[in-house]
């Protein structure tokens, strides 16, 4: 697959969306890129996948995804690559693994993203991999949208790189021009979170 592929996918399933957009990391956009609109259909999702896992040649013993929205795709990546697939999610505010999910020193893993943005999530990711003694191969992904540089100190691999202009809600000109916050299934999980 390349880049207009991956795009042209994204575009035909309404996965890039247009809006006033609060992200996880708390930034705003005008722009979403909402993957899980694509990897509803098994077999998009799975030759993503294989596009994902040939960025990283080498053979992996397992696949991690931060949830939620890694999920589908890190299992995918990890049947494709025919390995285990774990997930982590957050808990006290910090990315822990759950459900009896395990690591062992010197696995080899691969780090699994639907959409990178500023990193943060991912970067707790592979410190977490990194504190079971495990390695991490690098750090795949669909989408990369970052500006920024991500300072992750292991390899990041893309399908498609595509900058969006992010901000800080403070100096947001959709926010100065008052024009709400469109709703997408981010705002839907935040609400379901205690405390939040």
């Amino acid at each position: 697959m390349n880049k207009l592929d991956v795009i042209g996918i994204l575009q035909e399933h309404g996965a890039i969306i247009s809006g006033h957009f609060r992200l996880p990391s708390g930034l705003h956009s005008p722009t979403f890129v909402q993957a899980a609109i694509v990897l509803q259909y098994p077999h998009l999702a799975q030759k993503i996948a294989k596009a994902m896992s040939a960025k990283f040649p080498s053979a992996s013993d397992v696949v991690i995804a931060p949830a939620l929205g890694g999920v589908v795709i890190g299992q995918e990546v990890a049947r494709s690559r025919k390995c285990r697939s774990i997930f982590a999610e957050r808990i006290g505010g910090a990315m822990a693994l759950k459900r009896e999910f395990k690591l062992s020193a010197g696995e080899r893993v691969l780090v699994v993203e639907d959409v990178l943005t500023t990193g943060h999530t991912t970067a707790e990711v592979v410190s977490l991999v990194q504190a079971y003694g495990a390695k991490v191969m690098g750090v795949a992904a669909i989408v990369d949208r970052s500006t920024l540089p991500m300072a992750l100190g292991v390899p990041v691999r893309a399908l498609v790189t595509y900058p969006v202009r992010v901000c800080p809600p403070d100096s947001c000109e959709l926010c100065a021009r008052k024009v709400p916050l469109s709703r997408t299934c981010w705002h839907d999980i935040l609400d379901c979170l205690p405390g939040e």
